[in-house]
C-alpha cells in the first residue's frame, strides 16, 4: 500500500511531509479529488482522524495525523536520514527548532492572519498581542541566523523544512517587505530555503505579500439588531399629495476630484546625463571578443561621473557560504529583488573561491551620486553587504572595476566560481 496524504494540494502543512519525502526518496501521493469541508467529513476520514483535521497520512500500519508527526514519520522511513542529524545533540536541536517553529512562529502567524481572513473573530487588541509575539519570535530567529546558514548543522534538516513551511503563509499572505526588513537574516534564510530544488518542486513559485489582507466583515463583532416596532402605514392627506417631490440636495464635494498624477521617481528629476544606460547595456551584451578593447573602453567613454556613481559591495557573512549552490541561489535571489532598480542600475556579482567558504563581491552602477533610497528601503539584501563608493581617480580601484565587468580570472588571486550580471 502506497503512502497517501489526505489534503488539498496547496496546504502548507501537507508541504512538510511532501518536501521531507523528496529529500528521503519516499513516495507520498496526494489523495485524488480531496475537497475540504466534504472529504474530511466522511465516515472514512473521521475514522482516521475523529476531529476531521487535515492532513492525514494513510500508511500500511494505520493513519497518522498532525503535520509535524507526519513529517517525522516520513523522515524516519529512511534509515540514518541526514534530515534528523548525525548525533544525539543534533537530533535534540532539530526537535527544539520544530517546537520553536510551531509555538513561536506558526501559532502567532495564525493568530494574526486567520481573523483577517474570516476564520476567527477579529479583535484589534488580540491582533496587537499576536504581532508583538511574532516579532519576538522572529527577532530570536534572526539573531540565531545571523551566524548560521541552517537551523542545525551544515545542511537542510527536518527543522528547516518545518520552519520554512510555517513561515510560508506569513511571507505569502501577510508579512510585507516593510515588515520583514527588520529581520534580514530570516528573509535571507527563507528565500534561500524556498529556492532549493526539493522545496521549489513542492512549493512552486513563492511571492511575498504586497499588503496585509483587509479584515473580512463577517469576522467583526456586531451589536445585536433590535427589531423595530411595527408601524401603521400613514395615510396621505390631499395637501401632501399636491406637493412635488423634494429635489435631492447636492452634497458638498460630490464631484470627484481628478486623480492625482503618480509621483515621479526622484532619479527621473535629475539633470540629463550624457550616459545612456541602455546603450551601455547593449554594448556589454553584444561584445563577444576583444572585451577590454571594446566594452571596457566603451564604458569609460560613456561614463558620466556627475550623473552616475560606481559602488563596490562585499557580503558581510562570507563564513556562512559553505555550500556552493546555496551561495549561488542567495546571489540569484538578491538580483531578483533588485529588479525594481533595473531602469537605474547595472551590476556584476562575483562568487569567488575554489572551496568553502565562498566570497561574494559586487560592482554596481547607480544613477545619481548615492545608492537610491527606494532601493535601500525595498531590497533588504542591501544591508547584508558593505558598500564603498569607487574612487575612479584611484587607478587600482579603476582596474578592479574593469576586472569585475569582464569577469577576470583569477580575481584577486582566487578562482571565479560564477559571475552574474544585472542589466
Amino acid at each position: 500500500m502506497a503512502l497517501v496524504l489526505h489534503s488539498w494540494a496547496s496546504n502548507r502543512n501537507a508541504f512538510k511531509a511532501l518536501i521531507a519525502a523528496e529529500y528521503s526518496g519516499v513516495k507520498v501521493e496526494l489523495f485524488k479529488d480531496f475537497e475540504m469541508g466534504v472529504t474530511n467529513k466522511t465516515p472514512e476520514f473521521l475514522k482516521m482522524n475523529p476531529i476531521g483535521k487535515v492532513p492525514v497520512l494513510e500508511t500500511p500500519d494505520g493513519p497518522v495525523f498532525e503535520s509535524n508527526a507526519i513529517a517525522r514519520y516520513v523522515t524516519r522511513l529512511k534509515a540514518d536520514n541526514p534530515l534528523y542529524g548525525s548525533s544525539l545533540i543534533e537530533y535534540a536541536q532539530i526537535e527544539q527548532w520544530i517546537d520553536f517553529s510551531s509555538m513561536e512562529i506558526d501559532t502567532n502567524i495564525g493568530s494574526w492572519l486567520y481573523p483577517r481572513l474570516g476564520y476567527r473573530l477579529y479583535l484589534p487588541a488580540a491582533e496587537e498581542v499576536a504581532i508583538s509575539a511574532l516579532k519576538r519570535g522572529l527577532g530570536a530567529l534572526n539573531t540565531y541566523l545571523s551566524s548560521n546558514t541552517y537551523l542545525v548543522g551544515h545542511s537542510v534538516t527536518l527543522a528547516d523544512i518545518i520552519m520554512t513551511c510555517n513561515l510560508k503563509d506569513g511571507f505569502s499572505l501577510l508579512m510585507t517587505v516593510s515588515f520583514t526588513k527588520e529581520f534580514p537574516h530570516v528573509e535571507r534564510y527563507f528565500w534561500t530555503m524556498v529556492n532549493q530544488p526539493n522545496f521549489s518542486k513542492i512549493l512552486g513559485e513563492v511571492k511575498q505579500a504586497e499588503s496585509v489582507p483587509p479584515v473580512q466583515k463577517s469576522t467583526q463583532a456586531k451589536e445585536p439588531v433590535k427589531p423595530k416596532a411595527k408601524e401603521e402605514p400613514k395615510k396621505e392627506t390631499k395637501k401632501e399629495a399636491k406637493k412635488e417631490p423634494a429635489k435631492p440636495k447636492e452634497e458638498d464635494g460630490a464631484e470627484e476630484e481628478a486623480p492625482k498624477p503618480k509621483p515621479k521617481n526622484p532619479l527621473d528629476l535629475l539633470p540629463p546625463s550624457k550616459m545612456i544606460l541602455d546603450e551601455w547595456k547593449r554594448l556589454y551584451s553584444n561584445t563577444k571578443t576583444n572585451f577590454r578593447e571594446v566594452a571596457i573602453k566603451g564604458f569609460w567613454d560613456m561614463y558620466d561621473p556627475e550623473g552616475y556613481s560606481l559602488w563596490f559591495c562585499d557580503y558581510k557573512y562570507n563564513d556562512e557560504n559553505t555550500v556552493s549552490f546555496v551561495t549561488l541561489n542567495k546571489v540569484g535571489g538578491f538580483l531578483q529583488r533588485m529588479d525594481l532598480a533595473r531602469k537605474y542600475a547595472f551590476g556584476k556579482m562575483l562568487v569567488i573561491g575554489s572551496g568553502p567558504p565562498f566570497k561574494v563581491k559586487g560592482l554596481w552602477l547607480f544613477r545619481g551620486q548615492e545608492i537610491p533610497q527606494f532601493v535601500l528601503d525595498e531590497c533588504y539584501d542591501m544591508e547584508l553587504y558593505e558598500w564603498k563608493k569607487v574612487d575612479i581617480a584611484d587607478e587600482a580601484q579603476k582596474e578592479r572595476v574593469n576586472q569585475m565587468i569582464e569577469d577576470f580570472e583569477p580575481f584577486e588571486g582566487e578562482a571565479l566560481l560564477d559571475a552574474k550580471c544585472f542589466k
